[in-house]
């Protein structure tokens, strides 16, 4: 029994290591895909340096609830890998352990990282994700160069939208402007023009947009009348001032809503179907992603000590592939539960139970010396793959 509790100890050290450097490394590349975004809103937006930080701590929930459970299945695959290579598992087998009774380590592991990712899930998407729209808001609030994103509607001012398809932040000029404004009561104005000019005033809180040549229609909601009217310039005046005065609730997404907010939601009844489905795979997400920890983690244990083609291979690849895999079914799982072809539950869980019994199968025939075979088709697909990742 001792010496059962050494290898097990042995195993969990052996599985932090890798765990802790395919975690930064993918964290860390993940970032990576925010930068120019990053960079934009520096450049442009004069944001300063803690609020950029800021932004970088909001992102880290929504990247660390898939690098988690990739995390653990690269280090499982990596560490039993290296065993196989260094031939720890031949003499495991000749001492008469089992596979089965290095499980216990590969579980308990396995389970730390569904806890882990669950709190990310349950506490720090939904965190992250509403603190980067408030962040997002007072970034616009407090320069307007914020709210001119290229090709976007932003309406992150109170009761104006603007849509613009080219902004020149040197020379402040703008190409192809929507504007709806609300901010007359009972009147809403829609601004349309092919070109216009940002100008600042002496006020830095004041801003205007300077429209050429458009033309705007004037809907009288109370009176439901239309009117248009075409002009030269018109200039439409944003008092930033005023909008920060604004202290109303910020609308939420199901996303960015608390696990006890959105059950809240589901329970008052939701009669759009639509919205009730995104509702529900919303709050089975928040549990399914963390158990992938377990069904990709089962998976990796057999194959970090497969036969000795895998034991030559790149396990940060497969491990890379395998997620796409599991990633792949989710976004099916989620595209048919969001739409009703499925139930909601069956859509994020069928992913888990899918890879998780592939690897108990796996793990099955391994243990009794019964080596897999994969399809020629995927061993194609895997060996392709494996060049592409050495290139």
């Amino acid at each position: 029994m001792k010496s059962f509790n050494i290898i097990n100890r042995y195993i969990l050290r052996e599985l932090v290591y890798p765990f802790s450097i395919s975690l930064f490394f993918l964290t860390f590349v993940f970032l990576m895909t925010r930068i120019p975004e990053i960079t934009n809103i520096v450049v442009n937006y004069n944001a300063d340096i803690l609020s950029i930080a800021l932004m970088i701590v909001y992102t880290l929930p929504r990247f660390l609830e898939f690098t988690i459970p990739m995390s653990v299945m690269i280090s499982i695959l990596l560490t039993f890998m290296r065993m196989s290579q260094e031939n720890e598992i031949v003499a495991l087998k000749g001492a008469g352990v089992s596979l089965y009774k290095l499980l216990p380590p590969v579980l308990i592991f396995c389970f730390l990282g569904v806890f882990l990712t669950m709190v990310i899930t349950v506490f720090g998407v939904s965190w992250g994700k509403l603190s980067i729209k408030k962040k997002s808001i007072e970034i616009a609030r407090s320069s307007i160069d914020a709210a001119l994103q290229e090709r976007q509607f932003n309406s992150k001012l109170e009761d104006v939208m603007i849509y613009v398809s080219q902004v020149d932040m040197k020379t402040k000029e703008l190409k192809d402007i929507f504007i709806e404004n609300r901010r007359t009561k009972g009147i809403i104005s829609v601004s349309i023009a092919p070109s216009g000019r940002l100008i600042r005033l002496n006020d830095e809180q004041v801003y205007t947009i300077r429209l050429y040549n458009g033309i705007i229609n004037q809907v009288d909601i109370e009176e439901g009348s239309v009117t248009s009217i075409q002009f030269e310039n018109y200039d439409i005046n944003i008092d930033l001032n005023r909008m920060n005065k604004n202290t109303g609730e910020i609308s939420k997404d199901f996303d960015e809503r608390s696990l006890a907010d959105l059950v809240r939601v589901i329970r008052s009844g939701i009669k759009d179907k639509a919205r009730l489905n995104e509702a529900l795979m919303e709050f089975h997400e928040k549990f399914a992603i963390p158990f992938a920890c377990l069904s990709l983690g089962l998976l990796a244990f057999p194959l970090g000590i497969q036969s000795a083609s895998f034991r030559h291979s790149s396990g940060f690849g497969f491990g890379f592939i395998f997620f796409l895999l599991y990633y792949f079914l989710l976004t099916i799982g989620w595209s048919a539960g969001e739409t009703g072809d499925y139930p909601a539950f069956l859509g994020m869980w069928l992913p888990d139970v899918i890879m998780g019994g592939v690897g108990i199968y796996f793990l099955v025939r391994n243990a009794r010396e019964r080596p897999v075979r994969f399809p020629g088709f995927a061993k194609r697909v895997l060996k392709e793959a494996k060049k592409r990742i050495k290139r």
